[in-house]
C-alpha cells in the first residue's frame, strides 16, 4: 500500500506566506501562525504550539517553522486539504482510495480500506499522476442535482400543504357530521320534550276540569245545605229542597268516587331508547378513513406481493380476526386464551385467559370480539378496549364451532348441519338446517382422506356472513363452499377439485369471499362464483385452518393446522 506520507524538509522553499493560527481562528481571533504541524496539518501561533506539544497524542507530531512551508508546497507537494473528516473530526481528508474512488482521512483508510492496494496521500497522488481537474463538470452535476433536490423539496412542501389542507377538510367533514348528529339529537330531544309537554298539558287540563266540577259540586252541596238549614214552613218547598240536596249529594259522591285513585302522573316514566346509546358505544369514531387505492369491488382478485414475517408463538394458533384499528386478535388453542397484537409487529401485547380451548374468533365492533368454546358450549365476549377481559358469555345447548357476526346477530354452527342465530343478549332467534346432497362423484373411499361416513356427515367448523346478511357461507371439507340464503336454503355449491378439503371462509371488506382448501386459498364473489387462486396449493406447508385480512393495511393472515405461527402476506 502506497502511503506517500514521508516528507524531506531539505528542499523546502524559504518563501513565507501569511496564515492564521488554527486554534485562535476557531476562537474568532486573528493571530499569525508561525508553526505548522505536518501531522495535524494546522498552523499555530507561539502560544498555541506550546499547548499543542503538551497534548500527549500530539507529542510525536512533526512541527515545522512556517518558513519551511511556502506557497502551499512542502518538499514539492501540494498543500494538503483542510477539509475535516465527518467521522473523525480531528483528522483532515488527505487520503485517496483509487480502488473505490473515494477520499477520507487516514483513520478511514485504516478502518474501511485496509485491504485496498491503491491508497495514496492526496498531495502525492496529484503530483505523481496526470490529473485533469473536473471541478467544472462536478459543479454542473451538483447544480443539476441541487435543482432536482430543490424541485423535490418544493414538491414535498406542496404535498405537505395539500395534506394539511386535506386534513382540514376531513376535520371539517367530521365536525359537520358531528353537527348533523347534534341536530338530529336536538330534534329527538325536542320531540321527546314536546311529547311530555302534550301529555302533561292534557293531564293538567283534566285536573283543571275536575277542579271546576268539584267546585261546582261544592257550590251545589253548600247551597242545598244552606236552604235546608233555613227555617221554612212551606212543606212543599222543603220537599223540593230535600230532593235537590239529595241529587247534589249523589252527583258529588259519584264524582268523589271517580277521583278516588292514585295521583295523576305519578306512574309516568321516561324510557330512554337504549339502542341509540348502544350504537354510539359500539363505535370508537364517527367514521373511518377509506383509501381509494385499495380494492373496492368483490371481483378484484387479491395479488400476493410478498410473504411477510410470521407471528410466532409457543402453541397451536387456531384462528384470527382483524380489528378496524389494525390490531389482530388470535385464538391460542393450546394455551386457552385470546392474544392481541395491537401494533401489528408480530408480538403479543395483551391476552385474555379462557376456561376452554377457543375455536373461531370474530370481531363484534371496535371494542369487543367474540369467540366459541366448543368444549364449554359457550360463546365468550372479550373487551379489546384497554386491557383485554371477558365481559359476558352466552350458553348454548350444543357444541359450538363456527362463529360470525352481522347486523347485531350472532351466527353459530354446531357439530352437525345446523346454524343458530342469536341476539347479542343470548336470545335464540332462529335455527337453520342445511339439507345435504350427495357428495361430488370424483371422491372415492381411496381418494378421500376422510372415511365414507363423512360423505353423509358434516359439521361446520367455520362460517361467514355477507356484508348485507343475505348470504351465509359454509366451508365443508367434502362439499367445498356452500352458499346459503338467510333461511338456510342452498343457493349454490362450489366443489371443484381445487377446493378439496375446504376448511374456512372469510368475507373481505370489499364483499368477496376467501375460502381455504387443504393448502391453498381461493377467492369467490359474494354469489359464490370463483374469481381465482390467492395462494397456490403447496402441500409442504400444511393444512390451512383460518384466513382473514385487513385491506386497509393490505395484509392477509393465514394459520395452519398444528402450527405455532401466523403467516402474513402483503396483498
Amino acid at each position: 500500500m502506497a502511503t506517500g506520507g514521508q516528507i524531506n524538509t531539505d528542499t523546502l522553499s524559504d518563501e513565507v506566506f501569511d496564515v492564521l493560527c488554527t486554534i485562535c481562528k476557531s476562537k474568532s481571533k486573528n493571530t499569525d501562525g508561525v508553526k505548522y504541524c505536518v501531522d495535524c496539518q494546522d498552523y499555530f501561533c507561539i502560544k498555541c504550539v506550546k499547548v499543542h506539544s503538551q497534548v500527549p497524542v500530539c507529542a510525536g507530531h512533526r512541527v515545522l517553522d512556517k518558513s519551511l512551508v511556502t506557497s502551499g508546497i512542502i518538499k514539492g507537494l501540494l498543500r494538503a486539504p483542510e477539509e475535516r473528516c465527518d467521522r473523525h473530526s480531528h483528522k483532515h481528508i488527505d487520503m485517496y482510495c483509487q480502488n473505490h474512488d473515494s477520499v477520507g482521512c487516514s483513520t478511514c483508510m485504516a478502518v474501511d480500506h485496509r485491504a485496498c492496494q491503491d491508497t495514496f496521500y492526496i498531495p502525492e497522488f496529484i503530483r505523481n499522476n496526470t490529473y485533469q481537474s473536473a471541478s467544472t463538470e462536478i459543479q454542473t452535476k451538483l447544480k443539476e442535482i441541487s435543482k432536482t433536490l430543490a424541485e423535490q423539496v418544493t414538491n414535498f412542501k406542496q404535498d405537505k400543504q395539500r395534506l394539511l389542507k386535506r386534513k382540514a377538510e376531513l376535520l371539517a367533514d367530521i365536525r359537520k357530521f358531528r353537527q348533523e348528529i347534534n341536530d338530529q339529537l336536538d330534534k329527538l330531544e325536542k320531540n321527546s320534550i314536546d311529547e311530555i309537554e302534550d301529555m302533561f298539558k292534557r293531564l293538567v287540563d283534566k285536573i283543571e276540569n275536575n277542579l271546576k266540577q268539584l267546585q261546582a259540586n261544592m257550590a251545589r252541596v253548600t247551597s242545598a245545605n244552606d236552604k235546608l238549614a233555613s227555617p221554612n214552613t212551606n212543606q212543599a218547598e222543603v220537599f223540593v229542597q230535600m230532593k235537590i240536596g239529595e241529587d247534589a249529594a249523589n252527583v258529588a259522591n259519584k264524582h268523589i268516587a271517580d277521583n278516588k285513585r292514585k295521583s295523576i302522573g305519578d306512574d309516568i316514566e321516561f324510557q330512554s331508547e337504549k339502542t341509540i346509546l348502544s350504537l354510539l358505544q359500539q363505535n370508537k369514531a364517527l367514521g373511518r378513513l377509506k383509501n381509494p387505492s385499495k380494492p373496492k369491488t368483490p371481483d378484484t382478485l387479491f395479488q400476493i406481493k410478498e410473504r411477510h414475517s410470521s407471528y410466532e408463538s409457543q402453541s397451536y394458533l387456531k384462528s384470527a380476526c382483524c380489528l378496524k384499528d389494525g390490531a389482530i386478535v388470535i385464538a391460542d388453542y393450546s394455551n386457552k386464551r385470546l392474544e392481541r397484537d395491537q401494533y401489528n409487529n408480530y408480538t403479543v401485547t395483551d391476552y385474555c385467559d379462557l376456561p376452554g380451548k377457543p375455536w373461531q374468533v370474530c370481531s363484534i365492533n371496535t371494542t369487543q370480539v367474540a369467540v366459541t368454546l366448543p368444549s364449554q358450549k359457550e360463546v365468550h365476549f372479550i373487551s379489546v378496549e384497554g386491557q383485554m377481559s371477558t365481559t359476558k358469555k352466552i350458553d348454548t345447548d350444543f357444541v359450538c364451532f363456527g362463529l360470525a357476526y352481522k347486523n347485531n346477530n350472532l351466527y353459530i354452527s354446531d357439530s352437525g348441519t345446523d346454524i343458530y342465530i342469536y341476539t347479542l343478549s343470548g336470545r335464540k332467534l332462529n335455527q337453520l338446517t342445511i339439507f345435504l346432497r350427495k357428495t361430488r362423484s370424483f371422491i372415492s373411499k381411496f381418494a378421500n382422506p376422510f372415511n365414507m361416513f363423512h360423505q353423509q356427515y358434516m359439521y361446520i367448523p367455520n362460517l361467514a356472513v355477507s356484508k348485507d346478511a343475505t348470504r351465509i357461507y359454509v366451508a365443508d371439507r367434502v362439499r367445498g363452499l356452500i352458499v346459503l340464503d338467510n333461511n338456510g336454503k342452498v343457493i349454490t355449491n362450489y366443489d371443484g377439485e381445487n377446493l378439496y378439503g375446504a376448511n374456512c371462509c372469510y368475507v373481505t371488506e370489499a364483499g368477496s369471499v376467501l375460502v381455504s382448501g387443504y393448502n391453498n386459498v381461493l377467492q369467490f364473489t359474494s354469489d359464490g362464483e370463483l374469481i381465482g387462486d390467492v395462494i397456490k396449493n403447496d402441500r409442504r406447508k400444511g393444512t390451512i385452518v383460518s384466513v382473514c385480512c385487513n385491506q386497509q393495511m393490505s395484509k392477509m393472515y393465514v394459520s395452519r393446522d398444528r402450527k405455532n405461527s401466523i403467516e402474513v402476506y402483503d396483498i
